[in-house]
């Protein structure tokens, strides 16, 4: 049977990254990474159709009228989706796919399709993400300070995922992520106990 998994984490706690490095590892398991349509501007370093297809608004709003979208979603004033023929395709000819998506997208997913696995990956603190932040240069102090707030009610939200991974060591992080992909298990106690302890001060603060 094919796997639906779904990403989900607040930007800057290395979402990307860890998707790209579970992509390499796991070519056995030859996952179809989704790419999102958006109205976001693209950056530099980033590829029309590797990336994000971009598109303007007026073409997303007639693509969400045609109902072509499994998931959308607005994110700091840009509008992202995925593409349903898609998805539905690849699941029929029983293809594994990977979607990165924010939690709202991963709610309307896995309620079209309940048997989905959601993961939410969680920075170790509030400060380390802020420092990731500053440090990929890719947003201005105020934009960062939104991306902060924005945090703290993603992970509200991520608490209810099928699975949380946290991302304190990016190996060990990685390692969760792949076990979990695999083994559609919760994580062994030492790390479980980890991620717990982190959601909870992530949570109180």
């Amino acid at each position: 049977m094919a796997k639906l998994i779904v990403i989900a984490a607040p930007s800057g706690t290395g979402k990307t990254s860890l998707i790209e490095a579970l992509l390499k590892d796991s070519t056995d398991m030859k996952f179809n990474l989704s790419i999102s349509y958006t109205t976001r501007k693209k950056r530099i370093n980033e590829k029309d159709g590797e990336s994000y297809l971009f598109i303007d608004k007026k073409e997303f709003e007639r693509m969400l009228e045609n109902k072509d979208f499994l998931e959308h979603a607005e994110v700091f004033g840009n509008f992202y989706g995925t593409s349903k023929s898609w998805v539905e395709e690849l699941l029929k000819e029983g293809k594994n796919i990977l979607l990165e998506l924010d939690w709202q997208g991963a709610v309307q997913v896995k309620s079209a399709y309940p048997s989905a696995v959601t993961i939410f990956i969680l920075p170790p603190s509030y400060k380390d993400l802020e420092l990731r932040l500053i440090e990929r240069d890719l947003d201005k102090k105020v934009v960062i300070e939104k991306r902060l707030a924005e945090a703290k009610k993603e992970i509200e939200q991520g608490q209810s995922f099928d699975f949380l991974v946290v991302n304190d060591e990016f190996e060990k992080a990685l390692r969760d992520l792949k076990y979990i992909v695999r083994q559609n298990k919760e994580l062994p106690k030492e790390r479980k106990a980890i991620v717990k302890s982190h959601l909870q001060v992530l949570l109180e603060e």
